[in-house]
């Protein structure tokens, strides 16, 4: 089981091993089968590269956009305003809100990515979930706290600080305002680039395409 580093990407087994191996697979029955030990065609690699950086690009801009409290801000102020209350169902009181909260935000110019968070959110929000959450978010605007409303994050109907650590603030704190990647996105590299090399070192420690077993035909 040695391992030879010289050359990794030609081989990480010594030649011991890898004619070892072509002596097993000489050996070895295959039901008539022969083994050719033909490399990966290109297609196949070029397809497996496209896949993976085709589903970052296409997910990346999701990663890192949780609703956070700064988000229905807007919507938990207008809530109780006789324009709401005056509404007849809480679909249409919805409706109002989203609508309400998406022109705040678009007007403010805080944060560009507002809008489409509140298009994107809005839809799975109910008015029964908005007045669970009101609390909690008016307590916290009213504390006057370390954190302001874009640190905390809404999970369902919690209101929580994220779980984000960022650089140190001038008073000693961290800011916990969520960047626009997401520690799911760091997590989802290492596991891919876990992935592809652990490929790489399972196919290098076998024989190279270039060294063929001599198989013949059972029975021939």
């Amino acid at each position: 089981m040695a391992w030879k580093m010289d050359n990794p990407l030609y081989s990480l087994a010594d030649e011991e091993e890898n004619r070892k191996a072509i002596q097993r697979w000489e050996r070895e029955l295959h039901g008539g089968m022969w083994e050719g030990n033909n490399r990966l065609p290109f297609p196949v690699t070029f397809l497996l590269g496209l896949i993976i950086v085709t589903a970052f690009l296409v997910t990346m801009p999701i990663w890192g956009l949780r609703p956070t409290a700064d988000l229905y801000w807007p919507m938990v102020e207008a809530m109780d305003s006789p324009q709401v209350q005056a509404l007849q169902t809480n679909q249409q009181k919805m409706d109002f809100l989203c609508r309400h909260a998406r022109e705040t935000h678009v007007a403010s110019g805080k944060d560009a990515r507002y809008p489409g968070l509140i298009d994107r959110h809005c839809p799975s929000l109910t008015y029964f979930d908005l007045r669970l959450m009101a609390p909690q978010i008016r307590e916290l605007a009213a504390s006057n706290g370390p954190y302001d409303l874009a640190s905390y994050i809404v999970v369902y109907d919690q209101v929580v600080l994220a779980n984000f650590e960022g650089e140190y603030r001038p008073d000693g704190l961290r800011h916990r305002t969520q960047p626009w990647w997401d520690k799911g996105y760091t997590i989802d590299v290492l596991y891919v680039s876990y992935f592809i090399i652990a490929m790489i070192i399972v196919c290098k420690r076998l024989p190279h395409f270039t060294q063929k077993p001599a198989m013949k035909k059972k029975g021939a």
